[in-house]
């Protein structure tokens, strides 16, 4: 055998198996001959054989026109008078060790061109989403008062125009003039009145649909968490809430043609149960760098309610520089819990609970992002006889009416967690059972 082909042998397995790749090269014969007829033993103790054939057979597909085809069209599995399996490829591969090399810089080259164009599409469509708010300077509105509107947090047109004068005209600086000056101003730029159903459907496309990383969750949810929405999940302890936040934290880094959101990651922790190095594993499995992955979330650990909601403030600056499509807050109702504490304080925590919320949504409806919100749960008094250990979610009307998309998560058998969509304007009540490791 000469020397290319053993080369290519190994390059072959490594590209196609990835981390199995040191157990393929283990075994002792190899993938081609001079002949270009492929062999390749296994022992017949091996279970993981037949998957490693096919792994390497299929790679040798995509350089036969033969791409997708299975080990039945590409060759056959016997055994040989030893008993190992052994693998005998029908197809022959034209293509020596250097051409194949050569064809593969090409194909990457022509992938890696393609998905930067693709990036840089998504980048001029998210730009069209929302308005810089020193596009005021154009419309007769001094540097000066754009510096006061951005040091309040407000970043973008469609932000200010989600404010009430009450809340403008706190701003030190600015006068009921110049907010009434201000406000007019944003109104030529963004359109915030009535549109036709046809443009409000149009609006509907620019939602994205980030991946849960499991198919049956995905089509529960329609494809995905939304963008521009509030989702929250509720359940008891270990029912997997937390466990799909650190999912999404990597599934919405992916490109949008993978199913993902293509922006950063921003997370905030009240219960400090966040784990970076969680990351690191469902990163692999998704193929991805998991230190790339890492580097694109931005994370706060929030231990007061008054922290919580300074941490939003800060964030539209961030989200205005920078291509973010997932904000993360787990858990959303815990530190007003602690920090209200009685029924006396009930009304001051619900109302407190309500501005979040309301910022939470405009956020959303600003970047286009995902709020993904994880709730806990309280008995419910009268959720019946019939009903073995009754529960409801947190924080009453308040919560419940600010939340776009209601997600019920409780453990099912061994590793099971089985969702169940409470309440959505757009789907159907139904469940889905799902695995989150």
């Amino acid at each position: 055998m000469s020397d290319a082909l053993g080369q290519w042998n190994e390059q072959l397995v490594r590209d196609a198996l990835g981390v199995d790749a040191d157990l393929a090269l283990a075994q002792p014969l190899p993938f081609t001959n001079e002949e270009d007829q492929a062999y390749w033993r296994l022992t017949k103790n091996d279970p993981d054989a037949v998957q490693i054939a096919v792994g390497c057979c299929n790679y040798v597909a995509n350089y036969t026109g033969f791409s997708g085809r299975n080990l039945a069209a590409m060759g056959v599995v016997g055994r040989d008078h030893n008993g190992q399996l052994i693998f005998t490829a029908t197809r022959r591969v034209p293509l020596s060790f250097p051409e194949c090399v050569e064809a593969q810089a090409v194909r990457s080259e022509e992938q890696s061109q393609q998905l930067q164009l693709v990036q840089r599409e998504e980048l001029e469509d998210e730009e069209d989403l929302f308005e810089a708010i020193d596009k005021l300077i154009a419309h007769g509105i001094n540097v000066g008062d754009v510096k006061k509107l951005q040091d309040a947090g407000i970043y973008t047109c469609n932000g200010l125009m989600m404010q009430t004068k009450k809340n403008l005209t706190g701003i030190k600086g600015l006068s009921e003039a110049k907010v009434d000056k201000i406000c007019e101003a944003a109104e030529k730029i963004v359109n915030y009145g009535y549109i036709t159903g046809s443009d409000a459907l149009l609006k509907r496309k620019s939602v994205i649909r980030i991946t849960t990383g499991s198919q049956s969750l995905d089509e529960l949810l329609g494809g995905g968490i939304e963008t521009s929405a509030i989702t929250e999940t509720f359940g008891e302890f270990r029912s997997g809430k937390t466990q799909l936040a650190h999912t999404l934290c990597v599934s919405t880094q992916l490109p949008t043609s993978m199913r993902g959101g293509n922006g950063k990651v921003a997370y905030i922790d009240t219960e400090g149960t966040f784990r970076p190095d969680r990351i690191v594993p469902i990163a692999e499995r998704f193929g991805m760098d998991a230190a790339a992955v890492l580097d694109n979330i931005i994370y706060a650990r929030a231990y007061t309610y008054e922290h919580q909601y300074n941490l939003l403030l800060g964030l539209a600056a961030k989200m205005a520089e920078e291509p973010f499509r997932l904000l993360i807050v787990d858990s959303v109702i815990a530190l007003f819990r602690v920090d209200f504490s009685g029924r006396g304080e009930l009304a001051d925590r619900q109302q407190k609970l309500a501005q979040m919320l309301s910022r939470l949504m405009k956020i959303a409806e600003e970047f286009n992002i995902a709020v993904y919100l994880t709730n806990q749960v309280i008995a419910d008094p009268a959720g019946g006889v019939f009903v073995t250990d009754p529960k409801k979610p947190a924080g009453g009307h308040v919560l419940a009416h600010a939340s776009t998309i209601r997600l019920m998560f409780r453990k099912g058998k061994g590793e099971q967690r089985i969702c169940k969509v409470f309440d959505a304007p757009n789907l159907p009540e139904a469940e889905a059972i799902s695995y989150f490791y």
